[in-house]
């Protein structure tokens, strides 16, 4: 005993010396990036950040949003390692599975060595300027990650929403693994009506504008406070300006001097299931390929969780897979193995290069990397050109078999057979109509009459079909040749709702068809009047407004789940396939819930719709005795291009919007580039920064504010100017 405690304070007194000399390594490598690295705020807290190389503008920038918001990027770390449930507890342990069933830290390590000695740099830069963010601020405290590591910035290396791997059911997940049927949640059925996720994107040829230049929309459409905005520039040539994940250090929806960019989610079948035949032969695992039977390989993956009292515990699963991808579900007796892209470093170098380009051809050839999968592209540069992109990683498929459901993974002819080229994609490029548009709809009506025809591509190519939004766009484009940032900025915010233009004159048609003795004759002789003579125009004012989404709520809360289950919009499922007595109903029972929970009927937008953001919760939560902004805008379901995703909460009564339109900018690349943006809410996560709120009310009204984007726009609103660590 004694010499083993001799030698465990040997051990001790050798490795604390060297843990100090580490440590101190560390931080003089830390200082001198930040030494190289320029911060300047704007008097709307955005960070424009300034190094000498590329890598010094990484340290920089994701400092900056450390500062901003460092919750929220561990947060989306936590989620992109599979690690959520060591800060929230057990009941993210399948969310943590179905992300280790892809990511896996060996190999990103590995596949961090691997990666070119450039972006290396960049990662190293990443992780210096978050750990050197949390030495110099010891009252931080992070939830699990308190040291960042370069690699793992492979796991999360393209900034959508919501990444590939979500559309993996995580009821469906816990059910194969613990041998059980667990219900489908309402969301997943579609009972709970949700918010429709994506943006919208509008490139704009010089031919259709007043002044000659090229103008681009960029409107994601995301949960709100999502990402950071931020400019990045470098003695290296890196001038980029836009939307960057909190995490991620590279833009990913905005601008340079030369070209902008902006991604929509795609409705491209770029996510396969494969339906495996499950055999055991000598007391091994075999799936069934063609005329062979094949292991189904193994790995144990063990997960950590803290519990109620705070201490960890873990949970370890045996996982599956085979060539087609991880086991993720069992149906009908069949194995479900998921086939999605996972190519971490081309995903990166992609995100990162199209940053530095500098027209459509640049743009183009680093598109070459095809590791872009859920992503449409509108771009739109300073030679005028403008395009719509497909994502580039489209697997190449029989056309034959409907991919929309699993397929039989032990046919052979199911199988992926390589990546289309660019060339076969349903890209346009230049279009002569002269604009191009994605709504998250189809491709089919990117640019008008010039669009791709879906009789030449492969079906996969689109899953989903048209949406309202994709309406409106046509109709704020088409024959205008006149555009001006203002006038893109009014159409990005025209207020026509187009699926109520289609289906308030049935509902009147069903009214009017009721027989006169019938009791809903009177008592929806009022509201069918204020109804009829509305132009379908949202507003703070509006009373139609209010009375028309409750409408669409009410019939959404009833026949939502039926209408993904048919693969329709909810606009033209309660056009198609409800009846005139379902349609009546729910009128009559909106108008008795406005009555109920506001006093009377007619109640203007405004008074119902609302803004709130009351404290740093990530998990936002509302309060109708706090104070509130209206907003006029609607649900991007019924075709409003400026989305805000609002309801009520078992609290309210008022509707809270949590998603919709997060960034909106307008740029015109013109000698000069000129911008203009607003985000939700502000810059800060922090309640008692003067950038929480401070853009909430620019949001509402959608008065975009100038984007400081070169040095002499910046001179005169400057409020600090320091170095990381001051």
């Amino acid at each position: 005993m004694q010499f083993t405690f001799r030698a465990a304070l040997l051990l001790t007194a050798i490795a604390a010396p060297a843990a100090a000399h580490a440590a101190s390594d560390d931080m003089a490598r830390w200082k001198a990036e930040a030494a190289r690295v320029t911060i300047t705020r704007d008097d709307w807290g955005i960070a424009h950040v300034h190094g000498k190389t590329d890598a010094d503008a990484v340290f920089g920038a994701i400092y900056t949003q450390a500062e901003d918001d460092f919750p929220r990027v561990e947060a989306n770390y936590l989620t992109a390692l599979g690690r959520t449930a060591e800060a929230q507890g057990e009941s993210a342990i399948w969310q943590d599975l179905r992300q280790r069933l892809f990511v896996n830290p060996e190999q990103l390590k590995a596949q961090y060595k691997q990666s070119p000695q450039w972006l290396r740099a960049l990662m190293d830069s990443w992780a210096d300027g978050l750990n050197y963010y949390l030495a110099t601020h010891p009252t931080v405290k992070p939830k699990v990650l308190t040291r960042f590591e370069p690699w793992m910035a492979l796991s999360f290396t393209e900034g959508s929403i919501g990444g590939d791997i979500e559309q993996i059911s995580l009821t469906k997940l816990q059910g194969f693994y613990e041998h059980r049927r667990i219900p489908p949640t309402a969301l997943e059925t579609g009972a709970l009506m949700r918010e429709p996720s994506g943006s919208n994107g509008i490139a704009i040829a010089p031919a259709n504008t007043a002044n000659g230049h090229a103008l681009l929309l960029i409107n994601p459409h995301t949960s709100f406070y999502f990402r950071a905005e931020l400019q990045m520039t470098s003695d290296a040539g890196l001038n980029a300006y836009g939307a960057s994940t909190w995490g991620q250090f590279f833009i990913y929806q905005g601008f340079n001097p030369k070209i902008g960019w902006m991604h929509t989610s795609s409705t491209v079948d770029n996510i396969d299931q494969f339906a495996e035949t499950i055999e055991s032969k000598d007391g091994r695992t075999l799936y069934r390929y063609g005329n062979e039977l094949r292991p189904v390989e193994t790995r144990e993956i063990a997960l950590s969780f803290r519990q109620p009292d705070g201490t960890m515990g873990t949970r370890s699963f045996t996982t599956y897979r085979t060539h087609h991808g991880p086991i993720v579900a069992e149906d009908g007796g069949k194995w479900i193995a998921e086939a999605l892209m996972w190519k971490p470093i081309p995903a990166l170098q992609q995100s990162w290069l199209r940053t530095k380009t500098s027209d459509l051809a640049s743009y183009m050839k680093v598109a070459e990397a095809q590791a872009n999968s859920s992503n449409d592209t509108l771009l739109a540069d300073a030679n005028g050109e403008i395009a719509y992109l497909h994502p580039q990683f489209v697997p190449l498929r029989d056309n034959r078999f409907d991919y929309r459901d699993p397929v039989d993974g032990a046919d052979p002819a199911t199988d992926w057979k390589g990546l289309h080229t660019i060339k076969t994609l349903p890209n346009v490029l230049n279009p002569k109509v002269g604009w191009v548009h994605n709504t998250n709809d189809w491709p089919w009506d990117a640019a008008g009459p010039d669009s791709p025809k879906a009789a030449d591509f492969p079906r996969y190519m689109d899953q989903v079909g048209p949406n309202y939004r994709g309406v409106h766009a046509d109709e704020v484009l088409t024959g205008k040749h006149d555009f001006t940032p203002e006038r893109l900025i009014a159409a990005a915010y025209d207020s026509h709702l187009p699926a109520f233009a289609v289906l308030l004159p049935q509902l009147a048609a069903d009214y009017d068809a009721l027989p006169a003795a019938n009791p809903l004759k009177a008592k929806l002789s009022a509201p069918i009047a204020l109804l009829r003579g509305w132009d379908c125009r949202w507003g703070y004012q509006s009373k139609e407004t209010t009375l028309a989404v409750f409408w669409g709520d009410t019939l959404g809360g009833k026949f939502n789940a039926d209408a993904k289950k048919a693969r329709l919009n909810l606009p033209d499922f309660i056009a198609q396939r409800t009846t005139p007595e379902q349609r009546l109903a729910a009128l009559l029972e909106a108008v008795d819930r406005l009555t109920r929970d506001f006093g009377g009927w007619q109640v203007a937008w405004g008074e119902v719709n609302r803004f709130q953001r009351l404290d740093a919760a990530i998990t936002p939560h509302f309060d109708d005795a706090q104070a509130s902004l209206p907003v006029p805008f609607t649900s991007a379901i019924w075709g409003s291009l400026a989305s805000f995703g609002a309801k009520p909460y078992p609290n309210t009564t008022k509707y809270y919007g949590t998603s919709g339109n997060s960034f909106v900018a307008v740029v015109e690349f013109g000698p000069k580039v000129r911008a203009w943006a607003v985000s939700a809410g502000g810059q800060s996560g922090d309640p008692a920064s003067p950038h929480f709120r401070d853009q909430a009310q620019r949001y509402a009204d959608g008065a975009l504010r100038p984007v400081y984007f070169y040095p002499e726009d910046l001179a005169g609103h400057t409020t600090r100017t320091y170095k990381p660590g001051e």
